[in-house]
């Protein structure tokens, strides 16, 4: 099943039943899996860094229209936990109203934040966090509207390897 702008949905998000989490422990198990393949998948294709639970219960990655399906918000929650527990997820707020989706981890993007300035020659150059996000020189990158936080957390591995040294927090100069 072909979804927005060619993501390729799998087959369980037309089977009814995904919708529902199983009471049997293997299935349940297969099942958690699935969803959260999809969650990363979804939120990797669509460039989507964070969420609101709101709106995500409304969205189409837990909301299938066309066979009139949604997952509960008790098991929205119990997804989300999972995701969490596997650090694929990070809560934004004590309510857990907003989460943050971590389809790479902090070493990856930092990777390739590195790979970037090196091959666009901004080593040894201060880079601030909104140009590496939002920049013109990044809008074909995957990194491009990655979240602050994870744009930082992302530097703080590369100030570990001392490739990188972050200036006031709004700031990063990359070392060769």
């Amino acid at each position: 099943m072909s979804g927005v702008a060619g993501f390729q949905w799998p087959w369980q998000y037309s089977f009814p039943p995904f919708f529902t989490l199983q009471p049997n422990l293997e299935t349940r198990q297969k099942q958690l899996e699935a969803w959260c393949s999809l969650v990363l998948s979804y939120c990797k294709h669509k460039k989507i860094f964070s969420f609101d639970v709101t709106e995500a219960q409304t969205c189409e990655l837990f909301h299938n229209k066309a066979i009139n399906r949604r997952l509960s918000m008790e098991d929205l929650t119990f997804v989300l936990e999972i995701l969490r527990k596997r650090g694929n997820l990070h809560w934004r707020d004590k309510k857990k109203t907003h989460f943050t989706i971590i389809w790479r981890t902090p070493e990856q993007w930092g990777s390739m934040l590195y790979d970037w300035a090196q091959k666009t020659g901004k080593l040894n150059t201060v880079c601030t966090l909104f140009e590496l996000a939002n920049g013109v020189d990044t809008t074909e990158e995957e990194f491009y509207g990655l979240d602050d936080s994870l744009i930082l957390a992302s530097l703080r591995t590369l100030e570990l390897s001392r490739k990188a040294e972050l200036i006031d927090r709004e700031g990063v100069k990359f070392f060769p």
